[in-house]
């Protein structure tokens, strides 16, 4: 089982360090170092899409980030992603999106883009190990300003993975097609006066200006949060694999940490704040402080 979970991982890696270049099935069995029709037939048993698929619908989702953030020829668009065509781009596109690149592009809508969540990582979840090699937690106080918050809420959610299981993983997709006011989505522990009856705490959203005034996906809700400062608490880079123990050891200085100490008692009246965990920069917490 596990070697099968590797093989499909080392062949979701290649195909993201490659997206932009042409994939064979020869590529992938390459990497996952088995033949290619058991290469190709445990691709699809572990992501439950062909590696044709999954490869094409992670080049849309790119396109369109691209064609949301940069003023660029659909045409230029099309070629760099692979497509043979600016028609076979188009009507690629509209059927995974429901709407032509070039009205998109004029006026960037929610979408649900696909997310290629690695196969490895949602195993690993649930060996929550400890990990040694986190030694460091750093600190620093920043200001938030007054913002509004596009949500999506589940029913008794505390966490992310019993929230993933309530509304579905595809949410983080269509939350990071939307332009943020911090650079990206957040996941959010709302305080009580923020909740609804029968929902949960913990919820995913987007951080847009107050005058925000573009489309809402349905579903979701519109918070408004006041201007706060927040203490950032930033783990080290660490492996992919060890995501679960860099949360743990984040949160384990959290509960240790005591804000007196800078001056500051804890806030309640604004939700903690989780960034998604990368390796690259360390996982990220923020929490609501006020000065004593």
């Amino acid at each position: 089982m596990k070697e099968q979970v590797e093989a499909v991982q080392r062949m979701q890696d290649y195909i993201q360090e490659h997206l932009r270049e042409t994939v064979t099935l020869a590529d992938l069995s390459r990497v996952s170092l088995f033949s290619p029709w058991h290469s190709y037939r445990l691709f699809r048993q572990w992501t439950n899409q062909t590696p044709a698929d999954y490869i094409r619908r992670l080049r849309l989702s790119e396109s369109a980030l691209k064609l949301r953030d940069e003023q660029c020829r659909i045409a230029d668009v099309a070629f760099e992603y692979g497509f043979g065509s600016v028609d076979g781009y188009q009507r690629a596109f509209f059927r995974e999106f429901g709407c032509n690149p070039r009205e998109y592009a004029g006026n960037p809508i929610p979408l649900y883009l696909f997310t290629p969540y690695g196969v490895k990582y949602r195993e690993i979840r649930k060996e929550w190990n400890a990990m040694e090699n986190v030694k460091n937690v750093f600190i620093q106080a920043i200001d938030k300003p007054e913002r509004k918050v596009i949500i999506k809420r589940g029913v008794k959610a505390e966490d992310y993975f019993p929230y993933c299981e309530e509304v579905g993983c595809d949410v983080w997709g269509l939350l990071t097609s939307m332009k943020s006011l911090c650079g990206e989505p957040v996941c959010l522990w709302l305080p009580e006066a923020l909740r609804k009856p029968g929902t949960s705490v913990y919820v995913q959203g987007v951080e847009v200006t107050m005058d925000y005034d573009g489309p809402v996906p349905e579903g979701f809700d519109v918070i408004e949060l006041p201007a706060a400062k927040y203490l950032m608490f930033q783990g080290e880079t660490f492996e992919e694999e060890d995501y679960c123990a860099a949360i743990e050891a984040v949160q384990t200085a959290i509960k240790r940490y005591e804000p007196s100490a800078a001056g500051y008692r804890w806030d309640s009246e604004n939700p903690r704040i989780q960034l998604e965990p990368v390796g690259t920069r360390g996982y990220i917490e923020l929490l609501p402080v006020k000065k004593l």
